[in-house]
Order: C-alpha cells, then structure tokens, then sequence
C-alpha cells in the first residue's frame, strides 16, 4: 500500500486533490464545518475499526507481506511499462 503513492503522477494527483480540497475549506465556512465533522467521523471509525482488526491483521500479516511484495513488482513493471506515471499531472 505504501507503494501506491511513489508514482509521480499518482502523487501529484493526490497533491493536486489534497490543495483544492484545504483551498475550499478555507474559502468556504459551511463547507469547512461540514468537512471538520466528516474527518471527525472518520478518524473516530478508523480508530475503532483497527482495535477490532489487529488481532485478525496479526493472524494474516504472512500473506498480507507475500501480496505485498507481489504488489510492488507489478507497481514496478507498470512504471516500466507506462512512462506516463513518472510525471507530474502538470507535464500530463
């Protein structure tokens, strides 16, 4: 999963998403209020969901680093393949 982001254009993409996101928060109070609750929500979920999922992450962590790692040689052969993904979303 750590993989996914390393593409430049993919990295870009979510620089890009994450800058409009914080520039409309910014720029529009309702919206900002809205979003504050809705990180809120997730983070609390996210925080109750991994306490409930680490006992089962411990179980299967063999084979989560066995996709893992095959996962990151298809990430590679994909950067290979698709020179396209070594820009910036600017150079696309």
């Amino acid at each position: 999963v750590s993989e996914v982001p390393n593409p430049t254009l993919v990295s870009s993409a979510c620089d890009v998403v994450a800058t409009a996101y914080t520039s409309t928060k910014e720029s529009h109070p309702y919206i900002k209020s809205v979003c504050d609750a809705a990180e809120k929500g997730v983070k609390s979920v996210t925080e109750a969901t991994a306490s409930c999922v680490q006992p089962v992450l411990a179980m299967l962590e063999p084979h989560v680093a066995a996709g893992s790692e095959f996962a990151s040689k298809g990430l590679e052969k994909l950067g290979e393949k698709l020179p396209l993904l070594q820009k910036s979303v600017e150079q696309v």
